[in-house]
């Protein structure tokens, strides 16, 4: 069996591509659905005047704003409607995850199945829009009180202009969460990290050219930027082998009798991954910085605490440095701890009469989970504090733009390793379809 996946795999190619009729679909839709969001990206605020609002992100770019700004696309510097993008929902999500691991109603309702996901769905649907009422009311009022060298930023401030910015918000954020859905249930890919790395990449080659007009004009030494992009490549090389890097347990199945029959008797392994949160820890720890930032940033005229925090969680400072690296070691752990039950894995493990050799099954068995795991889970924090803390000391230090960053780069490496890995497995799908109706065509033969 594994030689024919192997051959399926190694057999997947545009000619078969073209064939997959279904894929083909997916693959458009999930291109179209990126393609009205980049259009939303340019689509302005209604009263906002973006020069300024840009001016003024341009002095802040080396702070939390200019991070933002990356993540949105660079919808948050000209001020579009989907200035907020999707991070309301991601902060959301970990809300609901959080209680759903304190709360004992929560936690009956993810053991549920489908019927309880939806409703954990939909209770982070109708927090994601408290969260982003919130966040786009500060940016309202933070707006109001801009003011650049062209002007004012808010044209005709009042309650009118508040009203009319929390809707506009609101309403950007609400249907990128849609449209996520509707990639992920009916696209390749996640629909939520698609839509963040699309903002990253589109701003790609400006970042590149920022790079190297830095160079043109002598801040940076050629030198110096051929060493980046070198690092940039050994990261993504780094990236790539930690994200496939796997500890393979082995499982075996005794031998039973079944009539006349022996069935069983097979050994097989249970692949744990070294990273086994992925991409998810970065993000959550941004945006939980980004939620008190959002006011910071752009409370000019406030009090001096205010000021002062904003400072704090600038790129480089020892503060955020120190936040950013807790927050993702603990993410590593809480999300490993969601996605994998070893109490429950051992169970199952024993239900199907399936044991580790060594390991007594039930609790012995989970604990021993528990001991890999958290082995594993410790080397995959510290893999992706180092991943996303170095380069931010470079950026603090020569700024370079945000987007060669070691966030924007797990990003992007992550969700186009999960992607392609979709396709492949629709390709290798569709091929074993084609083997069966041919088999069948055979047998009437």
């Amino acid at each position: 069996m594994a030689s024919a996946a192997e051959q399926l795999a190694a057999n997947l190619n545009l000619g078969v591509l073209s064939k997959a009729t279904e894929l083909k679909k997916r693959i458009w839709f999930t291109l179209g659905a990126l393609i009205v969001y980049r259009i939303g990206t340019y689509i302005p605020v209604p009263g906002v005047d973006a020069a300024v609002m840009g001016e003024m992100l341009q002095q802040h770019s080396g702070g939390i704003l200019g991070m933002f700004d990356m993540f949105t696309g660079g919808a948050l510097g000209r001020m579009t409607v989907f200035a907020l993008n999707i991070m309301p929902y991601i902060s959301a999500s970990i809300i609901v995850q959080l209680m759903s691991a304190a709360i004992p109603s929560l936690e009956t309702l993810k053991k549920e199945g489908e019927s309880g996901r939806k409703k954990l769905n939909q209770y982070t649907r109708y927090l994601t829009v408290l969260i982003a009422m919130f966040q786009s009311y500060c940016i309202s009022v933070g707006l109001e009180s801009m003011r650049g060298s062209f002007g004012a930023a808010v044209i005709d401030p009042g309650l009118f202009f508040r009203i009319s910015c929390v809707i506009t918000l609101v309403g950007g954020t609400m249907f990128l969460m849609w449209i996520g859905e509707q990639i992920t249930a009916r696209g390749v890919g996640n629909g939520t990290s698609l839509i963040i790395m699309s903002g990253i990449v589109a701003n790609l080659p400006h970042a590149l050219a920022s790079l190297l007009e830095l160079g043109r004009t002598g801040a940076l030494s050629p030198f110096f930027i051929l060493a980046f992009l070198v690092i940039a490549v050994a990261v993504i090389a780094f990236i790539v082998f930690m994200e496939r890097a796997q500890r393979r347990i082995v499982v075996q199945y005794p031998k039973r009798q079944v009539g006349q029959r022996m069935f069983g008797g097979d050994s097989t392994h249970m692949p744990l991954k070294i990273n086994t949160s992925g991409v998810i820890p970065p993000i959550f720890a941004s945006s939980i910085l980004l939620i008190p930032a959002t006011i910071a940033g752009f409370s000019q005229n406030g009090p001096a605490w205010v000021q002062t925090i904003a400072g704090s969680l600038a790129h480089g400072q020892p503060l955020y440095m120190l936040l950013y690296a807790g927050m993702i070691i603990f993410f590593s752990y809480f999300y490993t701890a969601v996605v994998f039950n070893p109490q429950e894995t051992a169970d199952n493990l024993k239900k199907y009469g399936g044991f580790i050799p060594g390991i007594r099954p039930g609790s012995a068995t989970a604990d021993y989970f528990d001991y890999i795991l958290t082995r594993l889970t410790t080397i995959g924090a510290l893999y992706l504090v180092a991943v996303c803390l170095l380069p931010e000391i470079l950026i603090s230090r020569y700024g370079v733009p945000f987007y060669f960053g070691g966030t924007s780069l797990l990003i992007i490496v992550s969700v186009t390793m999960d992607t392609v890995t979709q396709i492949q497995s629709h390709l290798l799908a569709h091929q074993y379809e084609g083997l069966i109706r041919k088999a069948k065509v055979r047998g009437r033969r």
